[in-house]
């Protein structure tokens, strides 16, 4: 499979991508930039830091802003705040989010000084915040298997991802297990999502690739390289939803780093012969 880029968008962060399957448009973020796209156009410059996005059912946009979450109107930019996490640290913002299959905005906070296991991964249905997981130190990659009964989710510093069972209707979680451990040389595991066989695809922070892994053995299938060190998420889209599209970020890196990677903030898409899971709507 070959790595194309779509826009050399040279983010600091590039974080969150989601498709949105009515407008066929991939939205994502340059999250310390403050900047939201649509596919390769900036769609709008925000007040605040914002890590994460999922489509609304009313064509709207659920974001994930630092502390909270918001409603954005995509015709003119106009943002509601929804609600706030009170009970969260000062030190600690919003990182990676998505919706299940009903509706609900499940997003989890993260130490900004990537140290503490000080973070909660949380369940937003429009009305009332539950929080789900606490004791996180980077809240990361989410994705359902694609009967929608297990929940898979990453803590980026353990190198794991972990399965739970889920409950589409509730949206409780129970019996935690460990379903895949990453080894050190493939970088650092970070967004993910899930594929219609069950398959997990993870970006490599730090590994300048995306790997493919079979969650019931732990097993890694496949490793794609991407001209970018520092991969962030990934996400399906298209209109038969076998396009792979991927964000990368330029914080941090060196600028030795940065010459053998001048790709790196690009966005990137991959065309493979496997459908993805949906992004889903909030609502």
């Amino acid at each position: 499979m070959q790595t194309e880029l779509i826009l050399h968008a040279k983010a600091t962060l590039g974080e969150g991508p989601a498709w949105d399957s009515k407008t066929q448009t991939l939205y994502w973020l340059d999250v310390l930039e403050k900047r939201l796209y649509a596919g390769v156009e900036a769609l709008a410059e925000l007040d605040e830091l914002t890590a994460c996005l999922a489509p609304c059912r009313n064509g709207h946009l659920i974001l994930g802003t630092r502390i909270g979450f918001a409603d954005l109107d995509p015709a003119n930019a106009q943002l509601t705040r929804l609600v706030s996490l009170e009970s969260e640290p000062p030190t600690n913002r919003i990182n990676d989010g998505k919706c299940d299959s009903a509706g609900r905005f499940l997003a989890g906070t993260m130490d900004i000084n990537e140290k503490e296991p000080n973070g909660t991964l949380y369940s937003f249905d429009g009305k009332q915040v539950r929080p789900l997981l606490p004791g996180v130190t980077i809240s990361n990659g989410l994705a359902w298997s694609p009967d929608l009964k297990t929940l898979y989710y990453i803590d980026t510093p353990t190198r794991e991802v972990q399965a739970f069972d889920y409950d589409p209707v509730t949206g409780q979680i129970g019996n935690p297990r460990v379903a895949i451990r990453v080894g050190d040389s493939l970088g650092w595991p970070d967004g993910m999502t899930s594929d219609t066989n069950g398959n997990l695809w993870i970006a490599m922070w730090g590994g300048a690739q995306v790997t493919r892994w079979d969650p019931n053995t732990g097993s890694l299938l496949e490793q794609i390289q991407v001209p970018a060190w520092q991969t962030s998420s990934v996400v399906f889209g298209g209109a038969r939803m076998n396009e792979l599209y991927i964000t990368s970020a330029r914080k941090g890196m060196s600028e030795e780093k940065l010459k053998e990677y001048p790709l790196s903030g690009g966005l990137f898409k991959v065309v493979t012969k496997i459908e993805g899971i949906p992004t889903f709507e909030f609502g």
